[in-house]
């Protein structure tokens, strides 16, 4: 009976076996049907985007630094205009001074010639009246030592004598 059992025991393991094959083929099969290529396709999806995550960082950070960059470049274009500005503003401060010391100057100048000239034209007129008043002098003194009228080349001989006498009087004073 012992081999009947052995036997038995043997057709049964191999029947087992074999059922037990199936069902792990089966198995198998259904899941790489349901669950294998749908968790492999999650995962190539999964491995795409952090891919893409990473490339989008990598370009983020890229464009953070060149923007960075580029702000640093204006900033320093920045101080080399403020630099510019303050220069400009110096020379036309300076150029400004300049001018209006200059037009004071002309000015002075100005004032100067014409109190010159009003100073001449003072002393032509005091001239003219000295010699108004000389003449006249001349005439009633001539008139009293002689005792009579003089000609008028008489008058305007001994008025140009005088007006000599009175200018080299003047000029050595």
């Amino acid at each position: 009976m012992q081999t009947k059992l052995l036997l038995a025991a043997e057709s049964s393991s191999l029947g087992d076996t074999l059922f037990v094959l199936i069902a792990f083929i089966l198995l198998a099969l259904l899941v790489k049907h349901y669950a294998w290529e749908p968790i492999t396709n999650m995962m190539e999806k999964r491995n795409q985007k952090i891919t893409g995550d990473l490339d989008y960082a990598d370009q983020e950070r890229h464009d953070a630094e060149a923007l960075k960059q580029q702000r640093e470049a204006a900033l320093k274009d920045s101080k080399v205009e403020a630099v510019q500005i303050v220069t400009d503003a110096k020379k036309s401060g300076e150029n400004q001074r300049q001018s209006i010391v200059d037009q004071a100057h002309s000015e002075a100048q100005e004032i100067q010639s014409r109190a010159q000239a009003n100073a001449q034209q003072a002393k032509e007129d005091a001239m003219k009246s000295v010699q108004n008043d000389v003449a006249q002098l001349s005439v009633d003194i001539a008139t009293k030592i002689i005792g009579r009228e003089l000609s008028v080349s008489d008058q305007a001989n001994l008025i140009d004598s005088y007006i000599k006498e009175l200018n080299a009087s003047h000029e050595t004073k």
